[in-house]
């Protein structure tokens, strides 16, 4: 027994080494910009295009203030609503992701509680739905140090290590840190990169619309982004403007399955016409990009 105990003890220690062991440490990032994040060194999960390849890497870190604030606007709309109010998880976004339906919820609260334990064991069968609850923190967390596998083991060492982040930078370096390692087209890392790649300008001079561009890429950057295969994009552009103009509706995660079924050709559109007419969005993304000539109706010149 006593033999048992203490393998189960070095077991225990081991497993928290290994949910802790990240390095550089998150205070490092305080101060510091990655050289290059686990995501930018792991093997590439596409073929890269000749120009890719032929341009190289495009990594360029700036300031939050050299980013405009619409940005910061737009990415919280489409992936994080609840950024400064979560620590790093966001348990009420997991929990609607699994179907609770309350706006809140209280463990003292006997209904709520047990509305809550109704719905965990659904988490399995729901883990696509699971996935899409993951906050900028955690995606921070994954571009930093980790795997895009989806074991839950994975998942669990993301959510510490974002608790982690919270805990050492704050979310103003979080945000910071963020728009500068997102990934944003192929091997195009950061917001101000995306921005002269494709608009031509600093992303201290983005648009409003420019920007919901930018976030309209997420989470399938290598599907549809403003020079390739736009036209998904633009559906979730369309949906983060009429939220940045005041109108309340929901911007869903876009599923894999159908980011894959929708990018069969790509649009001609430049990315000098991304200015989408908000009337023209829909509840769900295009079916096919077959048509490659965008009408003026879906798209009009940029402001």
């Amino acid at each position: 027994m006593r033999r048992a105990l203490l393998i189960l003890g070095v077991l225990t220690a081991l497993f928290v080494a290994w949910l802790l062991a990240v390095w550089p440490p998150p205070l490092w990032y305080r101060t510091h910009w990655p050289r290059a994040t686990a995501f930018m060194t792991r093997s590439y999960p596409v073929a890269l295009s000749a120009k890719a390849v032929a341009r190289g890497r495009l990594y360029r870190p700036v300031p939050l203030d050299s980013i405009t604030p619409s940005m910061q606007d737009a990415v919280m709309i489409g992936e994080d609503d609840n950024f400064f109010s979560h620590g790093g998880v966001d348990f009420l976004a997991l929990a609607h992701a699994l179907g609770y339906r309350r706006d809140s919820f209280d463990w003292r609260d006997r209904r709520q509680r047990r509305e809550m334990l109704a719905v965990l064991p659904s988490a399995w069968r729901k883990r696509d739905e699971l996935r899409g609850a993951s906050t900028i923190t955690q995606q921070l967390a994954k571009n930093l140090y980790l795997s895009p596998s989806r074991n839950p083991l994975r998942k669990l060492k993301e959510a510490i290590t974002a608790w982690r982040l919270e805990s050492a930078l704050g979310k103003r370096r979080i945000m910071e840190l963020y728009l500068n390692t997102v990934e944003l087209g192929e091997d195009v890392w950061g917001v101000d990169a995306a921005s002269r790649l494709y608009f031509g300008h600093a992303a201290a001079q983005l648009t409003q619309d420019q920007a919901a561009a930018l976030a309209g890429t997420l989470p399938f950057p290598l599907r549809s982004n403003p020079g390739d295969h736009p036209g998904r994009m633009r559906w979730r552009q369309n949906l983060i403007l009429r939220r940045m103009h005041g109108e309340w509706v929901d911007v869903p995660k876009v599923e894999a399955g159908a980011a894959e079924s929708s990018d069969t050709s790509a649009a001609a559109a430049t990315p000098d016409s991304l200015s989408p007419n908000p009337a023209d969005s829909t509840a769900v993304p295009p079916a096919s990009e077959s048509d490659s000539t965008p009408t003026p109706s879906a798209i009009d010149t940029v402001h």
